[in-house]
C-alpha cells in the first residue's frame, strides 16, 4: 500500500531541482501556510547545506533531535521563531534583512488556515492536500470511482461521506468542509482545473433521480467556465494510460515549488516531487487527454447521460 512514511527521515516531498542556494523563501499573495511552511524549511535546508551544517549539528543549535530538523525542512512541522533564528545564526546568516525575512515568514506559516477548525475530522495527511491545493495554480485530476471533490453538489457530496462515516452532525461538518474547498474555483485567482472522469464516476448509482440529474448539470455549468476543462473516459475507450488508478498533479505559481503529484489511499497518501516520477505521471495524463474524449464533446456526453436517468 502507498503510504505517507511515518519515519522521520522518510521524504515524501522530494528535493526540488530548481534548488540553488540563493533562491528565497516562498511567499505570494495567494500562498497559504501550507506552503509557506514547505518554502521555508527548503530554504533552511539549502542553508544548511551551504554552510556545510549536518542535522546532527543543526538539532543541537535548537536542542532537538537531527529528525526534528528532517521534519522542519519537509514542511511537515510548524516553525518556532526562536529556532528558525538559531538555526540561521548556526548557518552564519547573519544579515539582519535577511533574517527578518525568514523570521516573518516563520510567523506567517504558523497562521492556520481556513481548514483549521475541521482539524478534528482531518489526518494531517489530508490537510497537506488542503494547503496545496488552496495555493495551486494548476490541478490536472483523474477520478475513477466518484466525480472530484471540487465538482460535487452539496447532495452528492454528503452522499460520498456517508459512505465512510454515520455521525449525522459530523457527515455535515465534512460535506461543508467540502464545499467550503469548492470556494477556491469561483473566488478571485482560481487555478486551472483540467479534470479526467471515468463513465462509472458518472453512471454509479449514489442518488435519487432528481439528485443525479442536479449532480450532472452541476458538471455540465462547471464544465463551461473557462478555467475549468472537464473530459469523460468512456466506456466503449476499454483501457487507457491511467490504469493505475485516480491521482492528481499540483502546479504552482511560486517558483520555488515543483510540481507535486497527489495519490490518495484509504488512510495515508503519498505525496511525489520528484523530477522522474513527476515526469512520469505527466505523461500518462497527457496520453489519457488524448485518449479519451476531447473537452469539446463534454457537455454533449453529460446532456445525454443526464437524459437517461
Amino acid at each position: 500500500m502507498i503510504a505517507v512514511p511515518d519515519d522521520a527521515e522518510a521524504e515524501p516531498f522530494g528535493r526540488s531541482v530548481l534548488d540553488p542556494v540563493t533562491t528565497p523563501a516562498v511567499k505570494g499573495p495567494v500562498t497559504g501556510p501550507t506552503v509557506l511552511r514547505i518554502g521555508l524549511g527548503g530554504a533552511l535546508r539549502r542553508r544548511r547545506e551551504a554552510a556545510g551544517v549536518t542535522r546532527e549539528r543543526a538539532g543541537e543549535a535548537i536542542r532537538a533531535s537531527p529528525a526534528k530538523i528532517s521534519r522542519l525542512e519537509l514542511g511537515r512541522v510548524g516553525f518556532k521563531e526562536r529556532d528558525v533564528a538559531d538555526l540561521l545564526t548556526a548557518y552564519g546568516v547573519h544579515d539582519p534583512a535577511e533574517r527578518a525575512e525568514f523570521l516573518d515568514l516563520a510567523r506567517q506559516a504558523n497562521t492556520p488556515g481556513w481548514w483549521h477548525r475541521y482539524s478534528d475530522l482531518l489526518p494531517g495527511w489530508f490537510e497537506t492536500y488542503l494547503g496545496l491545493e488552496q495555493a495551486s495554480s494548476v490541478i490536472r485530476n483523474y477520478e475513477i470511482q466518484f466525480v472530484p471533490g471540487l465538482l460535487q453538489t452539496r447532495d452528492y457530496a454528503r452522499a460520498v461521506t456517508m459512505l465512510g462515516h454515520s455521525d449525522p452532525v459530523e457527515v455535515e461538518r465534512r460535506v461543508e468542509l467540502r464545499m467550503q474547498r469548492q470556494e477556491l474555483l469561483t473566488g478571485p485567482n482560481p487555478p486551472t482545473l483540467w479534470a479526467v472522469v471515468d463513465e462509472a464516476a458518472l453512471r454509479r448509482s449514489l442518488l435519487g433521480p432528481a439528485q443525479y440529474r442536479d449532480q450532472i448539470t452541476h458538471l455540465i455549468e462547471m464544465s463551461e467556465l473557462p478555467q475549468i476543462s472537464l473530459q469523460v473516459a468512456p466506456f466503449s475507450y476499454g483501457g487507457h494510460a491511467a490504469a493505475g488508478g485516480p491521482f492528481a498533479i499540483l502546479r504552482f505559481a511560486e517558483p520555488d515549488l515543483p510540481d507535486i503529484v497527489y495519490l490518495e489511499q484509504l488512510t495515508s497518501a503519498l505525496y511525489l516531487d520528484k523530477r522522474a516520477d513527476v515526469e512520469h505521471y505527466a505523461a500518462v495524463m497527457d496520453r489519457l487527454c488524448a485518449q479519451v474524449e476531447p473537452p469539446d464533446r463534454t457537455i454533449e456526453i453529460l446532456t445525454a447521460i443526464r437524459d437517461e436517468i
